[in-house]
């Protein structure tokens, strides 16, 4: 059902103390934890004498502490200390996953530690670049992850979810361009001399005056397996004469970053993430946007949990394509060869 030899965004950053987080990834419980050294571990969430849950346990320099009898654990799963007075047991472990910290998030190998490369995480610059400015959050969404990835590679939606933000009738009008290479799927859509929509002519502000007040407006679309994307967005007014490979000469620019982590069949991790650049001394307009954010994707997430009742509800009925659908359709295919790839593997 999942693929498991990928990296996974299992938080953000500031998720990650020295108080034990327990999540479920891939249908596997996880127990995540920043050591007195500040390095984040992943532990397997069950102690191996009771099995109780370790994320309810304590942290003690880079070991974690069972809540039950008190069996202590390092970082890499090993049993440093029995309960009682037993001597340890090099056989009472539990499994440790590979992790790393990159540009504020932590991910976590769910496979075959053998194979796992920190070559292949995606390059997420603006997530750290000092001239940008992210923030974001996470949310539980009670559907398959899959349908996630559908609603964030087709934004023609955007025009009847997000009606009162970034939604407008010309997203329909504009045709999107798909294309598979490198391992990914990209889709593209370039809206040129159109009004802005609500959130946009709010952000330009006064850089519309003594203009037409059209703008161009793009929506660049990058699905990473297995359950990254990422979306460059934004509007340029046209005497500015930005193009669909050149846009950063003013305007207003961001980048949309979304990581979905499978948690079971019908529910994952949605980690969203919004960076932007301009006056980053401007404190006050990053909170607010950062909120905005939030508000549309909680629309998304009304949308999506509804479409998994019903899918739920309505076990023999089928997902239809139409030709808005084509990025989420080449997401699903890349997953589904990927899945493939890793079965024969196996």
């Amino acid at each position: 059902m999942f693929l498991k030899n990928q990296w996974y965004v299992a938080a953000w950053d500031f998720e990650v103390s020295d108080r034990p987080l327990g999540r479920l990834f891939c249908g596997e419980p996880v127990v995540l934890f920043r050591g007195s050294d500040g390095k984040v571990s992943a532990l397997e969430d069950v102690c191996p004498h009771r099995l109780l849950p370790l994320s309810l346990g304590t942290v003690e320099g880079d070991a974690i502490r069972c809540r039950y009898h008190g069996l202590l654990l390092d970082s890499k799963g090993a049993c440093r200390q029995m309960p009682g007075s037993d001597p340890v047991n090099p056989g009472v472990k539990v499994r440790a996953y590979p992790v790393v910290e990159r540009y504020r998030f932590v991910w976590i190998w769910m496979g075959d530690p053998a194979l796992c490369d920190e070559n292949s995480l995606p390059d997420l610059w603006m997530n750290e670049h000092p001239q940008w400015r992210a923030d974001g959050g996470t949310l539980h969404v009670k559907c398959d992850y899959r349908l996630v990835i559908d609603n964030l590679m087709d934004l023609s939606h955007e025009t009847y979810v997000h009606a009162s933000s970034i939604g407008q009738k010309e997203i329909h009008d504009h045709p999107v361009e798909t294309t598979v290479a490198n391992g990914e799927v990209l889709s593209r859509r370039w809206m040129p001399g159109i009004e802005p929509a609500p959130m946009y002519r709010a952000a330009l502000g006064d850089a519309l005056d003594g203009t037409s007040g059209l703008v161009d407006r793009w929506q660049i679309i990058r699905f990473i397996p297995p359950g990254g994307v990422l979306i460059d967005v934004g509007v340029a007014p046209v005497a500015l004469g930005a193009t669909l490979e050149k846009h950063d000469q003013g305007g207003v620019r961001g980048f949309v970053l979304d990581f979905i982590t499978p948690e079971t069949e019908t529910t994952c991790h949605y980690f969203w993430g919004a960076t932007r650049t301009g006056d980053l001394s401007n404190e006050q307009f990053f909170i607010d946007a950062a909120a905005q954010q939030r508000t549309v994707f909680l629309e998304d997430v009304e949308v999506l949990e509804a479409q998994q009742r019903s899918l739920d509800l309505l076990p023999d009925r089928k997902l239809r394509a139409f030709s808005v659908d084509a990025g989420g359709v080449r997401a699903r295919l890349l997953l589904d060869k990927l899945a493939r790839a890793e079965a024969v593997a196996e």
